[in-house]
């Protein structure tokens, strides 16, 4: 087995140290808000009737909210929050908007090759509405539409960055731009780069804590009623009625629908306990860059950034010239939990650090302020699935796979398409009617996950080679990414 970059240029334990002396576990896009963006929003209280009472206050249940409220203002609709507005996976992602609803089109393509085109144009649609949104609801969210570098580590995926060239150059696709390695390398000054395709249209960057608060804002403005820590303990669709029953601790809401948004965490149906496995990721924020460290990175056109190894990381920059820097490990803990305790994982923090000197040397003795973990609603298929229940009363959306901030708003507008029973393109797609095959219950999930991890990390240093295990869940549509 041979090595990575991030193994054969390891950097000092001195400086990996030093980096990570003074950092705080805390996220970093919920403490750059100011305290009037987080209203203290009560917990339900009494009894409520309500057109639509949607469970989850991140960004899908917030872009249901006020889709809703636009597409029919007098309509009552009541959205409950387990915990604080954004606290989840929307407050704690790397903020990169990407337009695919396939989670890249290499997935797409081998999923729904006769539907692609038009998932990737409506992917693109989306994300101008979400740009367009900052102007037209008054927002501000920190949206750049700088595009994202796709960067090659290893001489391997040099091969693969020319075949994306080539099926973008067929497609008469003129945003995706190939940068040989003096290229990329006068883009953003990292020694470990070999090249590197430049997507120039379909990826943007953006805050993920302002982006929910400003939701949140434009949803109250509306109408909307949101309640916070009111986790949703029970759902009710008494046959008769026709109504569904949403009840907390404090409260309970009679609607006429409901809509899911509650991502990793365990879903109401118990028909989609196993859709989705919550999987761990780990990201690092420097303090801000100086002048003189910015000029000696270059990366003046500020793209987001990720590597293309199995176990890739993914880094930006912030307003203040802050690096984000994220990814490689992708941590399943036994049983599918979720708890605050497994957000404390030294051995990553400490690998990130490591990876992030290998890939700028030149910024030796930057200090992390901020250390963070979340869970990724990871699903078989790699994107989001949808569908209803209960005689078509309640809708759901998960499974977005780490690649959600842009699709959760093309997620509400199906789930609101489904429950109004409309017809139309997006109802239609194969993509949205299609379930993904479950998870396996434990021990099984445990053991094939963390099988498959094994398998990407050798693939990853023997020339992405993929073994039998991959070769066989590349085949029936199944596997697991980091």
């Amino acid at each position: 087995m041979g090595t990575t970059v991030f193994e054969r240029r390891r950097p000092p334990a001195s400086v990996v140290s030093h980096s990570l002396a003074d950092t705080r576990q805390r996220v970093f896009w919920l403490d750059d808000l100011p305290a009037a963006a987080m209203p203290e929003r009560p917990a339900l209280s009494g009894e409520r009737v309500a057109q639509l009472a949607i469970v989850g206050g991140g960004y899908t249940g917030l872009w249901t909210a006020v889709l809703a409220k636009q597409r029919n203002p007098d309509a009552h609709v009541v959205l409950l929050e387990a915990k604080r507005i954004g606290w989840a996976a929307s407050g704690r992602n790397g903020g990169f908007c990407e337009a695919s609803l396939t989670h890249g089109r290499e997935n797409g393509l081998a999923r729904w090759p006769e539907e692609l085109d038009t998932l990737d144009r409506l992917g693109l649609e989306n994300l101008d509405a979400i740009e367009a949104a900052e102007s037209e609801l008054g927002m501000d969210f920190e949206f750049e539409r700088n595009g994202a570098l796709a960067v090659a580590t290893e001489p391997h995926q040099v091969e693969w960055l020319h075949e994306v060239a080539a099926d973008a150059a067929q497609r008469g696709d003129g945003t995706i731009r190939l940068l040989d390695e003096a290229a990329v390398r006068a883009e953003v000054a990292s020694p470990t780069y070999l090249g590197a395709v430049w997507e120039t249209r379909t990826s943007a960057l953006l805050h993920p804590g302002k982006l929910a608060v400003e939701l949140a804002r434009v949803a109250e403005e509306l109408g909307v009623e949101i309640h916070e820590r009111s986790p949703v303990r029970r759902l009710e669709t008494p046959g008769s009625t026709g109504a569904v029953t949403l009840v907390t601790d404090g409260g309970r809401v009679n609607a006429r629908h409901a809509v899911l948004a509650t991502n990793a965490f365990p879903s109401l149906l118990k028909r989609n306990r196993l859709m989705t496995v919550p999987v761990y990721d780990y990201v690092l924020m420097t303090e801000p860059l100086s002048a003189e460290q910015l000029a000696d990175i270059g990366w003046s056109n500020r793209q987001g950034i990720s590597d293309l190894a199995n176990q890739f990381h993914y880094y930006r920059l912030s307003r203040d010239n802050r690096i984000l820097f994220g990814g490689y490990d992708a941590i399943y803990n036994y049983g599918g939990r979720v708890r605050t305790e497994y957000e404390r994982r030294p051995e990553s923090f400490e690998r990130l650090a490591s990876h992030f000197f290998t890939t700028f040397p030149q910024l030796e003795g930057l200090r992390f302020t901020h250390r963070w973990a979340g869970v990724i609603d990871t699903s078989t298929r790699f994107c989001a699935y949808y569908g209803t229940a209960r005689d078509d009363r309640v809708a759901y959306a998960a499974g977005f796979t780490g690649l959600g901030v842009a699709a959760t708003r093309f997620a509400a507008q199906v789930m609101l398409d489904q429950l109004e029973l409309r017809d139309n393109e997006r109802t239609g797609l194969r993509m949205v009617r299609e379930r993904p095959l479950p998870f396996p219950p434990e021990p099984a999930a445990a053991i094939g996950i963390n099988a498959t991890r094994w398998s990407l990390d050798r693939a990853d240093h023997d020339r992405g080679r993929r073994n039998l295990l991959l070769k066989t869940l590349d085949a029936l549509g199944l596997g697991f990414d980091s």
